[in-house]
């Protein structure tokens, strides 16, 4: 259903979940999550210490603010190159709102023609719950705090390059920028 929610939800009922999200806040705690399989198969599961949050970021290019004084052509240059997918920005935008949580992954749930919503699974790492859960734990100790803001979430590490392997794929490994410095 979800693959093609329009065909699969009914362009009406699409038409009218995306007015009801253009009414929320940017970012919103959710009680449960909109696409359930999709949550489960990304490691969600109904207990405390984790959350969902749907958020919303702008669709786009980026283009920086017009000079106000002289440039020569060459530094004149508006449009930026992100290097990273909007699903990312999403996910470091939900990181900031919840500094004690960490993100464990994230889904699209919606797009207009100005936004895209992701609804991002986070985890309370010092939760009682979570440090006894024996295949979340690992995501308590120090090596993982931020890791949205290193791209090591699934959709961080699609950005950086690592989804494909193999042929052609060899210059993202360990990174781009190593590969350059030989």
């Amino acid at each position: 259903m979800w693959k093609c929610p329009k065909q699969g939800l009914g362009a009406e009922n699409w038409r009218n979940w995306l007015i009801q999200l253009r009414k929320e806040p940017s970012v919103i705690r959710v009680e449960h999550p909109t696409r359930p399989d999709r949550a489960h198969a990304l490691g969600f599961r109904a207990k405390e210490g984790i959350i969902v949050v749907r958020t919303r970021v702008v669709r786009g290019g980026r283009k920086r603010p017009k000079p106000r004084h002289g440039r020569k052509p060459a530094a004149y240059g508006r449009f930026v190159n992100a290097r990273k997918s909007l699903q990312v920005m999403a996910e470091e935008y939900t990181q900031k709102r919840y500094p004690n949580c960490e993100v464990l992954n994230s889904y699209w749930v919606g797009q207009d023609g100005a936004y895209k919503w992701y609804e991002v699974i986070l985890v309370d790492r010092a939760h009682p719950v979570i440090i006894a859960d024996k295949k979340l734990n690992w995501i308590t100790k120090p090596e993982h705090r931020g890791r949205v803001y290193r791209g090591l979430t699934a959709a961080g590490k699609e950005s950086r390059g690592l989804a494909t392997k193999g042929k052609g794929s060899v210059q993202f490994r360990p990174s781009k920028r190593s590969q350059g410095a030989k």
